[in-house]
């Protein structure tokens, strides 16, 4: 924890609102294959993802506060690379092994499910940096054009994430910017009493009002035209879902605890929870499992069953285990290149 105060309970905050976050990731992986059968689960579903995905990206770029740049930033940028490779690797190689699954591509150009985060993770960074010189405002409208104009490219949004690199990059430059203090003023009973019944409130209408939202709008992977959207307006859209997915967001931060707890510690190991994830949602998909859930109340257990490994996920014992995987050691890399450029510099100097 950092001395400054505010800063101290910035950190817990979102340290708790990511262990919220990637509770919805885990839940909303789970009861995926059920959207099309219970309708519960499917207003359940898009709740998740008006919000879930918009935030995760707010709050890891709240977090890169303090290692955008110098040789944190090159550690973390190393680390998500290797993070990558490893990960595409494992999840590729179970498909053509263990589930055999036909007429697949693979490639590193085409970030594998939930690997597609760590490609737009290293693509946002390094646009942050390239706009170091604007200010946040102009910073905030760039990435708001951007996010609108990829829509209209004539290519795969999936390729290298180039699609969600740019959807999402809004809300990772507004993470970095933000300010805890300003919210920590706002976050009064009354705010947070009116924020939770709007978000119960748009929980509501899109359960009993059966609005369905194409999901590649949500998932922000596909351009207006695989989205079969060829007007020229159709980055109004984009331009609506911002604000949906805003106010969504801003509504879920009403339920998020502000003091230290055992949520705050499990929040420090989310990314565990995150790559691990995977593997067990992919082996349910192709069990039984989902063959027995035919009803709400079957289908709670699901959703229960998700936050109990989610939880599980989140122990130290699983850090202990995977972490040569999950966050390998990059010294060796920062090393090598310490000595090129210091031979660089030396060279330069005769």
């Amino acid at each position: 924890m950092s001395a400054n105060p505010i800063q101290a309970r910035g950190e817990t905050f979102f340290l708790n609102l990511r262990f919220l976050l990637i509770l919805c990731v885990f839940v909303g992986n789970a009861i995926e294959p059920l959207i099309t059968r219970l309708d519960s689960m499917h207003s359940l579903y898009m709740w998740i993802f008006t919000f879930h995905m918009p935030l995760f990206v707010f709050v890891t770029g709240y977090f890169a506060k303090h290692n955008l740049t110098g040789e944190a930033g090159r550690k973390i940028l190393l680390q998500i690379s290797f993070q990558y490779i490893i990960f595409q690797t494992l999840y590729s190689l179970m498909d053509v092994t263990v589930f055999q699954v036909k007429n697949i591509h693979h490639s590193f150009f085409a970030p594998y499910l939930l690997i597609w985060f760590l490609a737009s993770h290293i693509g946002w960074r390094l646009l942050l940096l390239m706009m170091h010189k604007c200010s946040a405002v102009q910073q905030l409208a760039i990435s708001i054009t951007l996010g609108v104009l990829v829509g209209y490219l004539q290519m795969d949004g999936t390729w290298l994430s180039i699609s969600r690199t740019f959807v999402f990059l809004p809300f990772f430059i507004a993470g970095y910017h933000f300010s805890f203090e300003k919210l920590e003023q706002m976050l009064t009973i009354k705010a947070r009493g009116f924020a939770l019944s709007i978000s119960l409130l748009l929980f509501a209408v899109i359960l009993l009002s059966g609005v369905d939202i194409a999901p590649g709008w949500l998932y922000g992977n596909m351009t207006y035209g695989q989205l079969d959207h060829h007007e020229w307006y159709a980055g109004i859209y984009r331009l609506c879902l911002y604000l949906l997915q805003i106010i969504a967001g801003a509504a879920f931060l009403s339920i998020v605890p502000q003091g230290a707890s055992q949520l705050t510690e499990y929040g420090r190991r989310t990314l565990y929870v995150f790559l691990l994830h995977g593997f067990i949602i992919r082996f349910a998909a192709v069990s039984p499992l989902y063959q027995y859930i035919q009803n709400d109340w079957t289908a709670l257990f699901v959703v229960i069953g998700a936050i109990v490994l989610t939880m599980m996920l989140s122990q130290t014992v699983v850090r202990k285990w995977t972490s040569p995987v999950i966050e390998p050691s990059v010294q060796w890399a920062l090393a090598m290149q310490r000595r090129a450029f210091g031979h660089i510099g030396a060279t330069g100097k005769h």
